[in-house]
């Protein structure tokens, strides 16, 4: 019998290669998948990278065209105020041919073109007078217009309600001040003061009524502004500071009084004009000392007139004319027919050619000026006389003021409360604001508690509140001074408020 034979081959090596294959196969199916998937990640770190970079990319340049675009806005207002300046005179005494809206192209100095900016004029009128005119600029970048920036501004002369202060004379002040204080002459700084404090003057002398008189007891020369205030880093006198003009004032009048004529209120000695309209006729109450016009403003916008037919006198001493007769106390007056007058809106102007008196709660912007034209320089010069408290039916956003200018003084009474209040531009062109001495005869009025006072003095000689004297009581005036400043009138002040300066400029400047 014949056996076959087998022959058994060693087999795991083919084994070991079929599995190493599949693992392999495996391995790199693993590792494709790794490789793709890492790719798709970078991928998308890459893309939010240059999604990122490009972002940054546009925001750079928004960034840069309304930086760009706000230097055109402002390219635009100094144009424009350029433009202003080389007018003619009507479009800024009436408005009328103001260029509104104009467009002001940017050059660009390497060549081209910035942008454009458009410019819209709005003039404030009174009476048919520009007060002031308010710019508005939109400013837009060639290189992206889709980011334009607005600027605002007001064009106008610098008023006297940007002081707190301003003096014709040497003056001493011993209290707090509060805004800017300036004098046309020299300054004794012994008060504080949160601001600047200027004068017009290098040296002047000061002699004792200013503490300067021993020794030596002649007049000493000292710089502009010296004294023992706190505030000295405040303090600029010298060539480098203007005087304000009291003169240039009283010019205004014959035309304010021509407004007030015609579309104002106008106290005329014999007669009262609203609107251009005669609404009473009387007896004459100009160019005398015991009579004129009483006014009472009411918180409804309306102003109650009298004219005042009968007074009593009171010894006072002056500072310019020493003792005398005042006629401040009203014993007798008749309300005008008509009366009280609403004030009209357009032309808030309020001309008296007789001494008057105010008093009341002010609704709106007015101005009252007191100054007789018609008889002739240096026959009669009426003063105001702030009868009693004067307050704003809304004092806290601006949109309230009194502006009282007097051809000669701005005076306080013997009969005043004994805690007062008033508010206001008060402007005594010729004369002085305050207060006269009244002696201890009149006790207890001679001497009064307080006066606070928010706004403005405008006085060409020293204001006076209290003073001293050598026999009786010695003192006479308020106990008590409170001042302080309303910087709410400063860019916005009652028409006609005067300027301290013939030169227009950007008075406000702000981001819409």
């Amino acid at each position: 019998m014949k056996h076959t034979r087998y022959t058994i081959h060693d087999t795991p090596s083919t084994i070991g290669y079929w599995l190493l294959a599949s693992r392999y196969g495996r391995a790199r199916g693993v590792t494709v998948v790794l490789v793709l998937a890492f790719m798709a990640v970078f991928a998308m770190i890459t893309a939010s990278i240059a999604g990122y970079v490009l972002q940054q990319g546009k925001y750079g340049r928004a960034i840069s065209a309304r930086e760009q675009a706000l230097h055109i806005s402002e390219a635009g207002l100094e144009y424009y105020k350029w433009r202003l300046s080389h007018s003619t005179s009507t479009e800024l005494t009436t408005g009328v041919a103001l260029v509104s809206p104009y467009t002001y192209t940017v050059n660009d100095p390497e060549g081209g073109t910035l942008g454009n900016a458009v410019i819209t004029a709005t003039p404030a009128l009174q009476c048919g007078a520009v007060q002031w005119i308010d710019l508005e600029s939109r400013g837009t970048s060639n290189s992206s217009p889709g980011f334009p920036r607005t600027l605002l501004a007001r064009y106008m002369k610098p008023s006297v309600a940007e002081y707190s202060t301003i003096l014709n004379g040497d003056v001493r002040p011993v209290s707090q001040i509060l805004g800017p204080y300036h004098s046309n002459f020299g300054i004794r700084m012994d008060g504080t003061n949160n601001s600047n404090v200027t004068s017009a003057v290098s040296t002047w002398l000061c002699d004792g009524s200013f503490g300067c008189s021993a020794p030596p007891p002649l007049p000493q020369s000292k710089p502009g502004i010296f004294g023992a205030g706190a505030g000295y880093t405040l303090w600029k006198w010298g060539n480098t500071v203007l005087p304000i003009e009291f003169s240039g004032m009283s010019t205004n009048f014959p035309d304010l009084q021509t407004k007030a004529q015609a579309l104002g209120i106008a106290l005329n000695p014999m007669s009262v004009q609203v609107g251009g309209t005669i609404k009473d006729t009387f007896s004459s109450v100009g160019n005398n000392e015991q009579k004129g016009f009483h006014l009472v403003f009411n918180p409804n916008g309306t102003v109650s007139v009298y004219h005042v037919t009968g007074t009593t006198w009171s010894w006072g001493k002056h500072i310019d004319t020493g003792w005398q007769q005042d006629y401040y106390t009203i014993t007798n007056e008749i309300p005008v027919i008509g009366s009280p007058f609403v004030i009209p809106s357009g032309c808030s102007l309020i001309y008296s050619q007789a001494k008057t008196w105010i008093e009341g709660t002010i609704a709106g912007k007015v101005t009252v000026v007191v100054a007789d034209v018609s008889a002739g320089t240096g026959s009669f010069n009426p003063d105001i006389i702030l009868n009693n408290n004067i307050n704003y039916y809304t004092a806290t956003d601006g949109s309230v003021g009194l502006t009282a200018i007097a051809e000669r003084s701005v005076l306080i009474p013997l009969l005043v409360p004994n805690a007062m209040s008033i508010r206001g531009i008060f402007v005594a062109q010729s004369g002085y604001y305050g207060r006269n001495l009244y002696d201890c005869t009149y006790t207890p009025y001679d001497r009064r508690a307080s006066l606070t006072m928010n706004g403005t003095v405008v006085s060409n000689l020293r204001v006076v509140r209290n003073r001293s004297y050598s026999y009786c009581s010695g003192f006479s005036g308020f106990t008590t001074l409170i001042d302080s400043y309303d910087r709410l009138l400063a860019f916005s002040p009652p028409p006609f408020t005067p300027s301290t300066s013939v030169d227009y400029k950007l008075a406000l400047w702000r981001e819409k």
